[in-house]
C-alpha cells in the first residue's frame, strides 16, 4: 500500500515552525504539545517528526530509532503529566486512522487524555 503524506498539514507546519505551540516535550524524533480543544484535564498529542500517515505506515516504514524514541515520548508524557501507573490514576491514548478512524489530520498522532475517568470507548452499534 501507498501511503500519501500532506506536507502542508497542521502537524507538519507545527514541525516546520509556521504554527506554534504548546510543546510539552521535543525529542530528535518526536514532538508533543498540548491539545488547542482539550477533551480532558490531560490532553497532549504527540507525533513524530518524520512524514507518515497512521501507525501502520509508521511501524512499517519508520527506523528502530524512530519507533524507540516515539514510544519513549509517549511514555514521557504520561509522567510528566502525573498520568502514568502506579503512580497516576491512568490515562486513554487514541491514534485514529483514515476515514473510517475519523482521522482528522493525515500525520500520525496520538492522544493522550487523562486527569478524569474516560468513561467507555465504544458504543456497541454494528
Amino acid at each position: 500500500m501507498a501511503y500519501t503524506y500532506d506536507p502542508q498539514n497542521i502537524f507538519a507546519k507545527i514541525l516546520r515552525g509556521e504554527i506554534p505551540n504548546d510543546t510539552v516535550l521535543d525529542t530528535e524524533y518526536s514532538l508533543a504539545f498540548r491539545d488547542i480543544q482539550p477533551q480532558a484535564p490531560s490532553h497532549v498529542l504527540v507525533i513524530p517528526k518524520g512524514p507518515y500517515v497512521s501507525y501502520d505506515h509508521f511501524a512499517a516504514e519508520a527506523s528502530d530509532a524512530e519507533i524507540v524514541d516515539f514510544t519513549r515520548a509517549i511514555s514521557e508524557v504520561c509522567k510528566a503529566e502525573g498520568l502514568a501507573l502506579p503512580v497516576g490514576e491512568g490515562f486513554r491514548m487514541i491514534a485514529n486512522a483514515g476515514a473510517h478512524g475519523v482521522q482528522d489530520v493525515p500525520h500520525l498522532h496520538v492522544h493522550i487524555l487523562g486527569g478524569r475517568p474516560m468513561g467507555r470507548m465504544v458504543s456497541q452499534q454494528a
